[in-house]
Parts: structure tokens; sequence; C-alpha cells
């Protein structure tokens, strides 16, 4: 994980994969785990933001639930993708 220009830059996702790939699993978990790391540091700040902490809540399950899905169809892909995002326990 490198961070560039004050965006945290994943080494996996390289620019042409991300524009071809955007309705990957692998993507869109990618996605979601950059606004639940941007709205968590938001909500370190501004504790009494309930309406962003909604919306905290609602992108953990989304990624809950396509992780969920990938488990499921390909454990290897899984594996890896948990590994470079650093998201859970292995």
């Amino acid at each position: 994980m490198k961070k560039k220009g004050g965006r945290i830059f994943f080494g996996f996702m390289v620019k042409e994969e991300k524009e071809e790939n955007r309705g990957s699993v692998e993507f869109q978990v990618f996605s979601f785990t950059n606004k639940i790391r941007r709205l968590a540091s938001h909500l370190e700040l501004h504790k009494k933001d309930f309406s962003s902490e909604r919306g905290l809540r609602r992108l953990l399950g989304k990624r809950r639930r396509l992780l969920a899905y990938l488990a499921k169809k390909n454990i290897v892909r899984y594996k890896k993708l948990i590994g470079d995002l650093n998201i859970r326990e292995q």
C-alpha cells in the first residue's frame, strides 16, 4: 500500500485494470473499502454525525455481502483480496 498524492494506492489495482473491470467483485470491494476508510476517518473527527455513521454501516453490509459471495464462488480470489486489502484476519 503506497500513499500517492494524498490517496491510498494499492499495487494490485493498476489503472488499466480498474478501468476495464469496474463491475468485478474485487473492484467493488476495493472501492467500498476506500469509502469505508474515508468515512471512518471522518467519523473520528465528527462523532455525532449519525447520518454518515448510517452510511458507513450500509457500506460495511454491502462489502460483507460481496465478500461472502466471493468466498462462496472462488475462495482463492477471496483470500488474495482480503490479504491485499488487509481487511480481515486470516
